[in-house]
């Protein structure tokens, strides 16, 4: 926004109304904060007017870096090999798109929800900025309790884990918070001829070295074993009774999955990673200060604060200045028992015959979490086929979705809204 203004998210919101005319028809479209669209389809019923359906998505992008590293123009939105290619294709103007193309297509043959409807379209999610937050203390001032909320999230992809031959909608039911913190020290490190032992550099460098994602014990939430226990019967060979037996010993799942690292590891725990450090401008001077930037996900179960307590522990320097950035807490799961997530995996097998439903925990951060503390039922799946070769591409070059999948996501959100509303 400080470099591009307001200019092209007005144009992007403009372009809405000229896609989706039906929908600026009926639905009430309401400006929170300057990036905030929150669309109103209001319900025959009044009874449920406080118990909404809300379908979320974001139209801001990650930056593009470097433009020439792009096959086709960044900002081109070139269709070219039954793709989409552009910033924000799968993140998350795909999901967007599919959202209001499912409304004007339920529009257009007259479907009338009896439960209301509630589009919540925010322009600075890459960002962290206030516009969900925004829309979801508005409905919560107004006395809203939504029925379901379903955000971004996890997609539909192949081989979830190792040794399973089918492809799975991998559907968050929660996700870990986020907490950045900076790690400063400031000494006298001597002279360059005869430094100290513990230069401010050396003393960063070990708190870094020392703060890993060992640090934290291994805990498995409880859709970890659920997901195992989906994709268990897809696993080929001596994997499925070994899926089979973590599904029902969650400890042993925990340290298995830590111990596989990656993104297996990120299940089973807190993840920590450091991503700047800063510390002297020339090389013949010994620097008086240095620092590190730590972002760290944090499991569901842990809080901001038991996890900071850690952090300080393990670190043991008094020398290092521990510093939050900004945080937020776990999003508590939501039930994969009850009619909501029934409907999320009736909606997939509508879109996507075959696919197995699994649910999980998300170590991404979205802006349902602003709704997690008033609703009951809040998930987060992007209805978007997600390959290997595509996922480096998100907040990377190249972005890209292809038609068929923009065509089952909307199959996806209007059986979804049928089912939840209808």
């Amino acid at each position: 926004m400080g470099s591009t203004g307001i200019g092209p998210f007005e144009r992007f919101i403009e372009t809405l109304r000229l896609l989706y005319p039906l929908m600026h028809t009926h639905l009430e479209c309401e400006r929170v904060t300057d990036v905030g669209l929150l669309y109103h389809w209001k319900g025959e019923n009044p009874a449920l007017a406080k118990t909404p359906v809300v379908l979320m998505a974001h139209f801001d992008v990650a930056p593009v870096v470097n433009p020439d590293a792009w096959t086709h123009p960044p900002f081109s939105g070139m269709i070219a090999d039954d793709r989409v290619w552009g910033r924000g294709a799968f993140d998350d103007k795909g999901c967007l798109v599919a959202i209001c193309e499912a409304v004007e297509s339920l529009l257009t043959r007259g479907f009338t929800p009896e439960r209301d409807i509630y589009l919540c379209f925010g322009g600075n999610e890459e960002t962290r900025g206030d516009a969900a937050a925004t829309m979801a203390e508005t409905l919560r001032d107004r006395g809203i309790r939504p029925y379901l909320v379903l955000d971004e999230g996890g997609a539909v992809v192949d081989a979830p884990l190792p040794k399973v031959n089918a492809q799975a909608a991998m559907v968050g039911v929660g996700e870990k918070g986020v907490m950045t913190i900076k790690l400063t020290c400031e000494g006298h490190p001597g002279q360059i001829f005869a430094p100290s032992r513990r230069t401010p550099i050396a003393r960063i460098g070990g708190a870094v070295a020392r703060v890993t994602s060992r640090t934290f014990p291994a805990r498995l939430p409880s859709a970890v074993p659920a997901m195992i226990a989906a994709l268990a019967p897809h696993a080929s060979g001596s994997a499925r009774p070994l899926y089979s037996m973590l599904a029902r010993v969650p400890f042993t799942a925990a340290q298995f999955f830590a111990r596989l690292g990656g993104h297996a590891a990120s299940l089973a725990a807190t993840t920590v990673a450091p991503t700047q450090i800063e510390a002297g401008t020339t090389s013949d001077h010994l620097p008086t200060n240095a620092s590190a930037i730590l972002n760290v996900r944090i499991a569901v179960g842990r809080t901001v604060d038991s996890t900071l307590s850690l952090i300080k522990r393990r670190i043991a320097d008094p020398g290092v200045t521990i510093t939050i950035i900004d945080s937020s807490n776990p999003c508590a799961e939501s039930p994969i028992d009850n009619p909501q997530f029934a409907a999320i995996r009736a909606a997939v097998d509508a879109s996507y015959p075959g696919v197995v439903t699994a649910p999980y925990v998300m170590s991404a951060a979205t802006d349902s979490r602003h709704f997690a503390d008033f609703a009951d039922a809040v998930y987060r799946f992007s209805p978007l086929k997600l390959s290997s070769e595509q996922r480096p591409t998100i907040h990377g070059p190249d972005e890209w979705v292809d038609l068929d999948s923009l065509h089952r996501g909307q199959v996806f959100q209007e059986h979804l809204l049928r089912s939840t509303a209808g």
